[in-house]
């Protein structure tokens, strides 16, 4: 895959509009570096695991040492499902859309009885901080800094709400692959997707860079810290469409780690969770896979 080279420089991160973890609006400079242009497949992700014989993390069992108290029938390997309730209902807990379920897996991201036959240039998912950081460096990479993703997924919109401007459907057009109807049991589907899209099915950005708007989340290299503290009288935001908080099958402790994630997914949903901007921004603990987070790698 050729990368894009982006030169670098100043812009404005953060957002003062929407979550409180988006502010404040500072000025960041970065150096230059290139990035991936599209985000890294199941086909590309198939190479590496054939080629080194690596499992990712969803693929072993957990460590008990690391969840003390956890129910040991969930200590196996699995990771975190995406379940569409078949009506409306309350948005008050991740647990009425998001299900642990045993077996799941890159290969497998629905579940035992699934595959990624016909999935080939989707976005690979279930993948956790470490498989994104070993896959990149196999391929002579790395991840992005949050920094560096904001910067490229503004595609030189300094303030822009949306990485393609601050109208969400320029003449009606539906540019990234986010949630269509009432969330989360309502899904009319964007482009006639429901779920994942292929990669590169939506418009570029103005760096030529695909999907960093929607389709899946994406790690990168910085940990999770909130941009500044949040005002007692701040209303609380929401989460858990796009990025539930159990880790490996139970809540998950202090001494879990959160790196950022960027870009929101084909979950985020404008009545619920409006993600899709390259502002938003969440903390994944490193522990936990979902179907809704993949990656894409930079070079410096």
């Amino acid at each position: 895959m050729s990368m894009v080279e982006l030169d670098g420089g100043s812009f404005r991160m953060g957002s003062e509009e929407f979550y409180p973890e988006e502010r404040p609006v500072r000025e960041v400079a970065v150096g230059g570096f290139a990035i991936d242009p599209r985000l890294v497949t199941v086909r590309e992700f198939r190479r590496f695991a054939d080629e080194t014989g690596y499992v990712t993390l969803a693929e072993k069992p957990p460590d008990p040492a690391m969840y003390p108290g956890a129910d040991p029938e969930l200590l196996v390997p699995g990771s975190l499902v995406f379940r569409k309730p078949r009506e409306r209902v309350s948005l008050d807990h991740w647990r009425r859309w998001w299900a642990w379920v045993p077996g799941a897996d890159w290969r497998h991201p629905g579940g035992p009885g699934t595959s990624t036959r016909g999935r080939d240039r989707h976005p690979v998912v279930h993948i956790a901080h470490e498989d994104a950081v070993a896959y990149a460096a196999w391929a002579g990479k790395a991840l992005p800094t949050e920094a560096e993703w904001e910067y490229a997924a503004r595609g030189g919109l300094d303030g822009a709400r949306f990485a393609w401007g601050d109208d969400e459907r320029p003449g009606g057009r539906l540019m990234a692959n986010h949630w269509q109807g009432e969330f989360p049991w309502q899904n009319l589907k964007a482009k006639g997707w429901e779920g994942t899209s292929p990669v590169a099915t939506f418009p570029p950005n103005g760096y030529d860079l695909y999907d960093m708007a929607g389709n899946v989340w994406e790690w990168t290299a910085d940990l999770f810290t909130p941009a500044a503290p949040t005002p007692a009288a701040a209303p609380a935001a929401p989460a858990a469409c796009c990025a539930p908080a159990p880790a490996r099958g139970q809540e998950p402790g202090a001494h879990i780690p959160r790196r950022v994630i960027k870009g929101g997914s084909h979950l985020c949903a404008p009545n619920y969770c409006l993600r899709y901007r390259p502002a938003a921004r969440q903390g994944e603990a490193i522990d936990t896979s979902t179907s809704h987070i993949g990656f894409r790698c930079v070079r410096r």
